[in-house]
């Protein structure tokens, strides 16, 4: 068992400071309770939330956006066209194979 695993099972009442099991009546009183129920968010809270976080989003520059959708265009062209090639390798492949 490592050190952090010790650590962990410390914080979690499983074992004594000294690397001892704890004892059952310590684990008994440190039994996990219930939550208190939180407390919901009205519609008008979430939206003000979801424009702070908006807020903070570093979105890209025009220039920036124009070469990342360049990039995405160009790789899917790529993609599309090996795909095809194989495809049509491999069927022509599969026909002459059958045909024999």
């Amino acid at each position: 068992m490592n050190r952090e695993t010790k650590r962990m099972m410390q914080r979690q009442g499983q074992m004594e400071a000294d690397g001892s099991p704890a004892s059952r009546r310590t684990q008994a009183a440190q039994a996990p309770r219930r939550p208190a129920k939180k407390k919901r968010t009205t519609i008008p809270e979430f939206f003000r939330q979801v424009r702070d976080e908006l807020r903070q989003v570093a979105w890209p520059s025009r220039p920036e956006l124009i070469n990342y959708t360049a990039v995405v265009v160009v790789t899917l062209i790529l993609m599309i066209t090996l795909i095809y090639i194989l495809n049509y390798i491999f069927a022509h492949f599969v026909l002459w194979l059958f045909r024999t």
